[in-house]
């Protein structure tokens, strides 16, 4: 099996699967194919179709592979969507910012946190299954852990929660290098590394701009 066939048959697996295959479930499937391999056929899949004007490319996403149309075309796409794109109020961005950066996290943090019941806002999150139940903290009563979920990344277009930008990268997008904080106080970028990694969690004004502002990138194709 030639490089041609092989760059192929990953396109195609890709493009059949309703959701994103990673590296190793590919090399899987495909004969004397191993995943350093997979990764290097879609960078010259992707380097085709750019060079070719396409109007998608393959995206790494919650922890995989999937063909997705270029972000330039989304005003387009949502014309001819049968169902509406995902909105989110701004009470369900900021509790989900929460769970993003403080996961697994209870309900009662995060009340703790935005000073009100959270309830009906994570059983939304959980319909829409960006939220997952976790497990339960070891502590009176038990109570129920949540996290975020593999649909988490691929709406978000992100790889793995290591991608979720930092405080220091929130506050190098606000005017001045600072970011608000709970209580108005403000943080500056200038802060030392350890500085930032302890302060992080109380960045969910930030956060919850940064959730606002993300685009998936493009639809999936």
């Amino acid at each position: 099996m030639d490089r041609s066939e092989q760059r192929r048959i990953v396109e195609a697996l890709i493009l059949g699967s309703p959701e994103p295959l990673g590296a190793a479930k590919l090399a899987e499937v495909i004969p004397w194919v191993k995943p350093a391999l997979v990764r290097a056929l879609v960078e010259e899949l992707n380097a085709e179709y750019e060079e070719q004007a396409r109007a998608f490319s393959i995206c790494e996403v919650a922890g995989g592979y999937q063909l997705r149309t270029l972000p330039e075309f989304a005003s387009y796409l949502q014309q001819i969507q049968p169902t509406r794109p995902l909105r989110l109020s701004p009470a369900a961005l900021e509790t989900l910012s929460i769970v993003a950066y403080r996961q697994p996290v209870t309900r009662a943090e995060i009340e703790q946190v935005r000073g009100v019941d959270a309830g009906a806002v994570v059983r939304s999150l959980l319909e829409r299954k960006l939220v997952r139940i976790a497990g339960h903290r070891e502590v009176a009563g038990r109570p129920m852990l949540y996290a975020t979920t593999r649909r988490f990344l691929e709406v978000f277009g992100l790889d793995q929660l290591e991608d979720l930008p930092t405080l220091r990268d929130i506050a190098e997008l606000t005017p001045e290098g600072d970011v608000l904080l709970p209580g108005g106080d403000a943080t500056s970028a200038d802060s030392s590394a350890a500085e930032v990694e302890a302060e992080q969690p109380a960045a969910e004004d930030a956060v919850v701009a940064a959730f606002h502002d993300a685009e998936p990138l493009g639809k999936p194709h």
